[in-house]
């Protein structure tokens, strides 16, 4: 009984507008599912243009990739990031993962009326690391623009719109199924038992080896 009346009471403290409002913020990013291609001007490497896919995982996660390109195709830069929802911060956070660049590149996001703001970390497993701030703005269906302000001495000092980005959509939003799936176990039946670890094969030794 007195599980009962604590579940009753949880349920009377979370409103039906706040569980709406958490499932709100949890599709955040849903604007950035799918197929991308983008021209960005910075003011370190000029002009700039490349491709960015994102897709969504079965439990909600966004993974995306953002991919700078040459005219003959060629890659110049590319990162992968996940961004996941924390519903007890109300705040996405992200990590990014260069190649051989651990998971140093962290961050948050938040919506901020109809765009979306993210402080990360950049180059943080390199030797001159950078904190940008990235606005994302003008979305829509099929385009969305974002201008990023950066710090190269931890959020002391900030280079205003280092850099700018134009994206237009080329493919559908994507989701992908969970990578894992069960089985429902019928009346009667077991699951079978977990396969036997594998050990390497056992050689042979000659005496005095």
């Amino acid at each position: 009984m007195r599980t009962a009346k604590c579940v009753v009471l949880v349920g009377a403290l979370i409103s039906p507008h706040a569980l709406s409002a958490e499932a709100a913020r949890s599709t955040d990013f849903d604007y950035l599912l799918g197929d991308w291609e983008f021209t960005a001007v910075s003011k370190q490497w000029g002009q700039l243009r490349g491709l960015w896919s994102a897709v969504a995982l079965a439990e909600g996660q966004v993974l995306d990739e953002y991919r700078v390109v040459g005219d003959e195709g060629q890659t110049y830069y590319v990162t992968t990031t996940l961004r996941n929802f924390d519903r007890r911060s109300g705040v996405w956070d992200l990590v990014g993962a260069d190649a051989s660049g651990g998971l140093g590149d962290v961050g948050t996001a938040r919506r901020v009326g109809d765009e979306m703001h993210i402080e990360q970390i950049f180059g943080a497993g390199g030797e001159a690391p950078s904190l940008w701030r990235i606005r994302y703005h003008a979305i829509a269906d099929d385009r969305f623009s974002w201008v990023a302000d950066v710090s190269k001495d931890g959020g002391t000092t900030w280079e205003a719109a280092f850099q700018t980005l134009e994206a237009r959509r080329i493919g559908p939003p994507r989701h992908l199924p969970a990578l894992t799936q069960s089985r429902p176990v019928g009346p009667g039946q077991t699951l079978p038992p977990p396969s036997p670890p594998v050990s390497p094969p056992i050689q042979a030794t000659r005496p005095g080896e």
